[in-house]
């Protein structure tokens, strides 16, 4: 299997961090976004949508989106719940994640630290959405240590790839202790260095 990503992309990391976790073998191979490699001629071919992570399989078949590269690479695994209902409130995070966090968490950070944009050129809505984004997430997980069910799931992988970097983009997580325990805590079971 080849791994076509970007290490500066938290969606491509969730890719590696879940074949790293689950021992599936990979090779990675970087694409520079920043750069306008997923534009290349040869990288539309395999994902028409130019985007990274894209998953090129041994057996030539290709997936693209991040969140549902990592549903099938830990199908039958203990990374998606065996209870129905709590593998579908995993659903409803990883959702969630690419439609109300990650448009704001993620594209005020690469804004920020890529572009070297600076904070008062951006649109405010992405300050706004991503702090009631975590919000949310502290609500949750005030009261609970995962964001689904009681064990780590890839809701929580999803979720961990733009949150531990949130600073990048702006955000003060240090109000938030719920968040900051469970970035250590998933930081820790997925055995990452601590981001800083």
């Amino acid at each position: 299997m080849k791994i076509y990503g970007d290490r500066i992309s938290g969606n491509c990391l969730k890719v590696k961090w879940v074949c790293d976790l689950l021992a599936l073998p990979y090779a990675w191979i970087d694409v520079d976004v920043v750069k306008g490699e997923t534009r290349s001629a040869d990288f539309l071919a395999l994902n028409p949508w130019g985007q990274v992570p894209t998953v090129v399989f041994d057996d030539g078949r290709t997936l693209a989106q991040s969140n549902a590269i990592i549903r099938y690479l830990a199908r039958d695994s203990h990374l998606i719940p065996a209870d129905a209902f709590t593998a579908a409130q995993m659903d409803g995070w990883l959702f969630w994640e690419q439609y109300s966090h990650e448009p704001y968490i993620a594209v005020r950070r690469f804004h920020l630290t890529y572009l070297g944009k600076p904070a008062d050129a951006l649109d405010p809505k992405l300050e706004t959405r991503g702090y009631a984004a975590l919000d949310i997430m502290e609500r949750r997980l005030s009261e609970a240590r995962h964001l689904a069910g009681d064990a780590l799931s890839l809701a929580d992988i999803a979720l961990l790839a733009y949150t531990r970097l949130a600073h990048e983009g702006g955000f003060d997580l240090t109000r938030y202790d719920g968040i900051r325990r469970w970035i250590a805590q998933s930081e820790a079971e997925l055995r990452l260095a601590p981001a800083h």
